[in-house]
């Protein structure tokens, strides 16, 4: 069965009351509303409404509908705006597009080549970009798109390859009920939560910087075992007073938007945790600090108040990060369907594979590639938007808490 409709868009200053004068309007009439979309831009309006009836066109300025396309013609004079009216027809047996997505653009800055081509690829894919939304406008501009009809794998990576040609950041993800719902986000720490890798700082002190920094650079790229790698680079450490820990931790030094990023979290009642290849004698303290929910990391042994060089219990490495995250998940009674990773490293690859979805940030080449999406701006409260949180609500939030939103 096929119905008439109309599409209402108008489009002009935006004040209090237009979208109720246009309905209050259309209440008069026998029609049934279709679809409304609603955007505002530096103050000025569009409103889109699409209504169906039964019945013959709307021609002339004769009969009930015809009537009704002179009143909606002198609310759009009442409140000086533009008007456009267009006719068409809808099936009720139309099969449903396939699935609807988010598509998540980041930019910094985001330029009309790059929204030209990721929204190229997807016109290219025979899908359809719904509605358009802005998310953030600093630091970083972040744009996201409403998108039916692609299939995600495909869509994917083919945004993926336009993303690095234009230098911005993609992420796709199903739209549905579970993208509001609770998550576990589990987070590594050196060099994502925090700008420094621990075990760096702490040869500092001991003066063997330069070796232990070669050694974690192999295994982050993936060419020698974590494990291995772990042992050889504490070993370099022992003689260290353990009273190093409490100058190292006012050492550390949260990545842009860490703050931010927990806070925001928490508040919406997500759970966070945190796993790392570094050591719980200074994570301990990012947890009281964060009110981090669930933490994983190293033990430096200490004996005699001097570091051994030796480990403690069991080693927190690739595959160990992945067994965390389980873990976490089960003890927060959230599937592993709605947990987050984020990583950096090849330490990191497991439990960016094993979460619903996996987040690069800043990350070696080799994790970009693994990861669903990768984030390459230094603000890690970027990540926020891509859970459909905008820098307005989290602003909001704050202020509402007498919070001051820092920017960066």
């Amino acid at each position: 069965m096929n119905q008439r409709t109309l599409l209402i868009t108008l489009t002009g200053p935006d004040r209090p009351g237009v979208t109720s004068r246009l309905f209050t309007v259309l209440a008069g009439f026998p029609v049934t509303v279709a679809d409304v979309e609603q955007v505002v831009i530096r103050s000025r309006l569009t409103l889109g409404v699409l209504v169906a009836y039964a019945g013959g066109p709307p021609t002339g300025t004769g009969g009930t509908l015809g009537g009704l396309w002179t009143a909606v013609e002198q609310v759009a004079a009442d409140l000086d705006m533009d008007l456009e009216i267009a006719t068409g027809t809808v099936s009720k047996e139309k099969k449903r597009r396939r699935g609807r997505l988010h598509v998540t653009v980041l930019g910094a800055p985001l330029t009309p080549a790059a929204m030209a081509g990721i929204s190229g690829k997807i016109a290219a894919s025979g899908a359809n970009i719904d509605r358009i939304e802005r998310l953030s406008s600093y630091p970083v501009t972040c744009i996201e798109l409403a998108v039916s009809g692609a299939d995600p794998v495909a869509l994917r990576a083919e945004l993926a390859t336009e993303a690095a040609l234009q230098h911005v950041d993609v992420a796709v993800q199903r739209s549905g009920l579970h993208r509001r719902a609770k998550r576990l986000i589990v987070m590594d720490v050196d060099s994502t939560l925090i700008q420094a890798e621990v075990i760096e700082l702490l040869a500092r002190h001991a003066g063997c910087l330069d070796e232990v920094a070669r050694v974690t650079e192999e295994a982050m790229r993936g060419e020698i075992d974590f494990a291995e790698s772990l042992t050889r680079r504490v070993a370099l450490l022992e003689g260290l007073p353990e009273e190093i820990f409490e100058q190292v931790a006012k050492e550390v030094v949260y990545t842009p938007g860490a703050r931010t990023l927990v806070r925001t979290l928490k508040r919406l009642d997500y759970r966070f945790a945190i796993v790392s290849g570094g050591f719980t004698q200074i994570t301990d303290s990012l947890v009281n600090e964060l009110g981090i929910d669930y933490s994983a990391a190293n033990t430096l042994e200490v004996v005699d108040g001097r570091l051994t060089g030796r480990l403690v219990g069991e080693i927190v490495d690739r595959p160990g990060k992945a067994r965390a995250l389980k873990r976490f998940a089960a003890q927060a009674g959230i599937p592993i369907s709605q947990t987050v990773a984020i990583g950096d490293g090849a330490n990191d690859l497991d439990m960016i594979a094993a979460a619903g979805i996996g987040i690069a940030f800043n990350a070696k080449p080799i994790v970009r590639q693994a990861a669903d999406t990768a984030v390459n701006v230094p603000y890690l409260d970027s990540i926020l938007y891509l859970l459909g949180i905008s820098r307005e609500e989290v602003e909001a939030a704050d202020a509402e808490d007498g919070v001051v939103t820092p920017h960066h």
